[in-house]
């Protein structure tokens, strides 16, 4: 049995941190809502995976450092820090939080706070 914090490792490090589109597919709904910051939300699990790669390809590097993660029944909270690397070369970090509600073991929502206008 995956626990919560297994969830968000595996999302984080084996999805995001690694730009790996094919392993996010696995942990997405079809019917997915994902929004950053404030950017107007997408639909739906292709746009979701598409945005991902628009956001993957202006980025040489990310690393999530998890600090927290909550649960309560399908909803999950986490927040931490997050260590970019720009296609320049150049550092940016950042804070986050991250709320995702699951629906039959896949994320349903998936919302992003974070401050990437620096990027």
């Amino acid at each position: 049995m995956t626990t919560t914090a297994d969830f968000i490792t595996d999302l984080y490090a084996n999805a995001v941190d690694a730009k790996n589109l094919e392993h996010l597919s696995t942990l997405l709904a079809d019917n997915v809502r994902f929004r950053v910051a404030n950017h107007d939300p997408v639909r739906g699990k292709n746009a979701v995976l598409e945005a991902n790669q628009t956001f993957f390809a202006g980025i040489t590097s990310m690393t999530h450092h998890i600090d927290n993660i909550w649960s309560q029944g399908d909803d999950v909270i986490c927040n931490g820090s997050v260590d970019y690397i720009r296609l320049d070369g150049s550092a940016f970090s950042a804070v986050f939080a991250t709320i995702i509600k699951l629906e039959n073991g896949l994320i349903s929502d998936y919302l992003v706070y974070a401050d990437v206008s620096q990027l």
